[in-house]
């Protein structure tokens, strides 16, 4: 079977959370889909997996109650299952940041398409900013992009503190796997001081899809959140793995390393890999293994 992977997204007022949950986890565990959907107040977000058939009923579904087609939506595909189970999960916010002033419903800083992305990203007068966790712009990243080297999106709030100013850093154009991060990040620099702002709208998955390769200023692979760990141009799934020990992606010549054991630790954790966690591990993996 070949699934069908649809990452979506969309900033839009969600009331009654419970029984969105309710109704959406039913609606999508009739239908066999695997993956994750997150609500919050603020909208919902999520990446889900299925046949086609029941991907386009979930869309159907989704567009019917919250308008996702007026949002985000991206379609590839998996040639194996991307997602062990089904999650549908209530949270503060679809993308965490724990900055009220970032609010995409309010504000937002100016979409660019795929198609005029590099040009604006050539501009020397523009600051290309990578939104992303260090182990995922590890895997790859847009040309002469600066790479906050942050752990999680939380602290995005400081790099910017530290290191970016509005007096100096006049014209910024970022980027994110899909956008959702970039939505907030954008409201938030606007919230600060930042005069112009730019995001590429649909992340650096839609480039890959819309841009040729040979027209591309994007370097290495994607990470993405799912059992392909990395995809390239055309959303091709990439040779790249992903330790289930601490979810650092790797490469097949980092699997390869007497560090790498499968489903338990790689060159990225073995050092600070404890007897008792490698043996809870290695449980997990077997029993996963066994299913």
């Amino acid at each position: 079977m070949t699934w069908t992977v649809a990452a979506l997204y969309r900033f839009t007022e969600i009331r009654d959370l419970d029984a969105m949950k309710r109704e959406l986890l039913a609606f999508c565990a009739q239908r066999e889909i695997c993956g994750t959907l997150l609500l919050a107040g603020e909208g919902i977000n999520g990446t889900i997996a299925g046949s086609e058939a029941a991907i386009d009923d979930v869309i159907d579904e989704l567009d019917r109650r919250l308008g996702i087609r007026q949002g985000e939506l991206k379609f590839s595909q998996a040639s194996a299952r991307p997602f062990p189970r089904l999650k549908v999960r209530i949270r503060p916010e679809i993308i965490t940041m724990r900055a009220p002033e970032a609010n995409p419903n309010e504000r937002a800083g100016t979409y660019v398409t795929p198609q005029d992305w590099n040009a604006v990203i050539a501009d020397p007068d523009v600051l290309v900013l990578d939104t992303r966790n260090r182990y995922e712009t590890r895997v790859g990243t847009f040309r002469n992009a600066v790479d906050p080297g942050i752990e999680s999106f939380t602290e995005f709030k400081d790099f910017v503190a530290e290191t970016l100013d509005p007096a100096r850093h006049r014209k910024i154009a970022m980027f994110c796997t899909g956008g959702i991060r970039c939505e907030k990040a954008s409201a938030y620099m606007l919230a600060h001081g930042f005069d112009e702002v730019f995001h590429l709208k649909g992340g650096i998955l839609q480039y890959l899809e819309d841009v040729p390769a040979e027209e591309s200023r994007w370097e290495g692979e994607c990470y993405v959140f799912d059992g392909r760990t990395a995809v390239g141009h055309a959303l091709e799934e990439a040779e790249w793995h992903r330790c289930f020990g601490c979810g650092e992606p790797l490469t097949p010549e980092e699997t390869q390393l007497p560090s790498f054991e499968a489903g338990v630790s790689c060159t990225h954790c073995i050092d600070r890999l404890t007897p008792k966690r490698a043996a809870g591990l290695r449980m997990r993996h077997s029993q996963r293994s066994s299913r």
